[in-house]
C-alpha cells in the first residue's frame, strides 16, 4: 500500500495510513488538551489509576499535557502531509516507548500494584508497540 493514495488542496494527501496517524494524533491532542485545561479532573477520571503513582501535581500534569499536545499536533499534520510522517511518528513512538518503560519500571518495583500490567496495556504499552511498528513501516516505505 502506498503512503499517499489521493491528493487534496495544496498538495495535502490522505490515505489509510493518514487515517491511523490522524486517529493517534486526535487521541494525543484530546488527552493533552484535557491535561492542560483540567488537570485535576484528568488526574481523578482517567481510567488508568493515575493516583496510584503519587499525589496530584497540577503543574507536572500540564507539563506532560504539553508533550501530548505537541505530539498529537504533529501526528494530525502528518496525516495530511506524508513528508512529516516518519519524523512525527518516530517522535511519538520514542515518547511512547520511554513512557511505557517508566510504567514497566514502576510496576516491576512495586510502586503500583500488579493490576497495572493490565490497566496500562491498552493506553501505554499498546500505543508504544503500534507506533514503533508504524514508524518502521513508514520509514521503509519512504525509501
Amino acid at each position: 500500500m502506498s503512503t499517499s493514495d489521493s491528493t487534496g488542496p495544496e498538495g495535502a494527501t490522505f490515505d489509510p495510513w493518514g487515517l491511523v496517524l490522524g486517529l493517534f494524533g486526535l487521541g494525543n491532542l484530546a488527552n493533552g488538551i484535557w491535561m492542560l485545561v483540567d488537570p485535576v479532573h484528568w488526574f481523578h477520571t482517567l481510567p488508568a489509576g493515575v493516583p496510584d503513582f503519587g499525589p496530584l501535581n497540577e503543574h507536572f500534569i500540564r507539563d506532560i499535557g504539553c508533550i501530548f499536545t505537541l505530539l498529537g499536533s504533529g501526528l494530525v499534520a502528518s496525516a495530511f502531509v506524508p513528508s512529516l510522517r516518519v519524523v512525527a511518528c518516530g517522535a511519538a513512538a520514542g515518547f511512547s516507548v520511554l513512557h511505557a518503560l517508566v510504567h514497566v519500571l514502576d510496576t516491576a518495583r512495586g510502586l503500583v500494584g500488579p493490576e497495572h500490567w493490565g490497566m496500562d496495556a491498552p493506553l501505554v504499552y499498546g500505543p508504544a508497540v503500534i507506533l514503533c511498528g508504524l514508524t518502521l513501516w513508514l520509514a521503509r516505505a519512504s525509501r
